[in-house]
Parts: C-alpha cells; sequence; structure tokens
C-alpha cells in the first residue's frame, strides 16, 4: 500500500495505520505529502511514521522500486 496525499498527520496517518492494521505493507512517500506545519511532517515521518509504515520513501525511490511494467503505459488506466 503507497500512501501520499494531503494532511500527513491526520488523513495520510489515519488511512496508512487502517492499511496496517489489515495486513498490508505500507509505504509513506515523503515528499508527495504536506501537513499543515514543519513540525507535523516531522513528526509524521520521523516520530509517527515508522511505527506503521514498513517505508518511507521518496517519489523517486518508489518509482525506481516499481516492476517497469507496472510503470508502461498499457498498465495505466
Amino acid at each position: 500500500m503507497i500512501v501520499f496525499g494531503l494532511l500527513v498527520n491526520t488523513c495520510i496517518e489515519s488511512t496508512a495505520r487502517f492499511g496496517m492494521e489489515l495486513g498490508y505493507p505500507v509505504t509513506l512517500v515523503r515528499d508527495a505529502t504536506t501537513p499543515f506545519s514543519h513540525e507535523m511532517m516531522h513528526a509524521a515521518h520521523e516520530l509517527n511514521g515508522p511505527t506503521y509504515a514498513h517505508s518511507i520513501l521518496t517519489t523517486a525511490e518508489v518509482t525506481a522500486a516499481l516492476p517497469k511494467a507496472a510503470l508502461s503505459e498499457e498498465n495505466v488506466q
């Protein structure tokens, strides 16, 4: 489960925690989320994130880790 979007310290965190509780490996995308403040971003990625996310990566790291077939235009809908 790759998670990114708005309000990392509320919506993203609750969605990612729920995914982890369902047994999904969770990856947070550090540079594809946003908080209300720098302090909230620090808390979300450095303090809270490691308690439920299997990985906290950048967009470039996630893209590099995806199989090439998943990135082809035929598979994008």
